[in-house]
């Protein structure tokens, strides 16, 4: 007997109160949903990226493992690292959400934040993140990688390259410089 599929399928948040850092996507992909692991997808860079990275370098001691994977997502939450996203409806790509959909995630984001308050929100994307800041703040400011001039109570913000096999803007390689700079600025923080 087939299990009767439920509009709302989707990835549970993986939060805890005063992680030190909360990965947030723009909403979790169809394959990932259907995996049961953020980033999940074989082409994203997100996992072999953080492993190789100064971030990621703790986790894998603490783990015991040379390659972080998808599977290691619930794992993370041992060593401080929550993920979520600010939609939580799975689609194949995020152009599928609408403005509005992105307006009231940013909204429930803003207040998982407030509850679980970890030391930094860090966003994939500039793109999910103008969401966020419109919802924060009636004026525009322009949105920039790194460390962002406003907090969410007392979460700090930053904004990383996304890690979709679809960026091309940025390679592998600065997708992990993107990571050592969140790994030192959570250092001094």
């Amino acid at each position: 007997m087939s299990r009767p599929r439920s509009a709302q399928v989707t990835l549970p948040d993986l939060l805890s109160p005063g992680l030190r850092l909360v990965f947030v996507g723009i909403n979790p992909s169809l394959y990932s949903v259907a995996q049961g692991h953020y980033f999940a997808r074989p082409g994203n860079r997100f996992w072999p990226c953080l492993s190789v990275s100064r971030l990621g370098a703790e986790a894998r001691a603490a783990l015991d493992v040379q390659h972080l994977e998808p599977r290691h997502d619930r794992a993370l939450l041992a060593c401080g690292i929550g993920f979520t996203d600010v939609v939580k409806r799975a689609t194949a790509k995020a152009s599928e959400l609408a403005a509005a959909e992105l307006k009231a995630g940013a909204g429930r984001l803003k207040m998982k934040l407030a509850r679980y308050k970890p030391g930094v929100a860090c966003f994939h994307g500039v793109t999910g993140y103008r969401f966020v800041q419109a919802a924060m703040t009636d004026e525009e400011r322009p949105v920039t990688l790194g460390v962002q001039p406003v907090t969410l109570g007392t979460t700090r913000i930053f904004v990383l390259p996304n890690p979709s096999g679809a960026n091309a803007h940025f390679t592998r390689e600065e997708q992990v410089l993107w990571y050592n700079r969140l790994a030192a600025y959570l250092s001094v923080g």
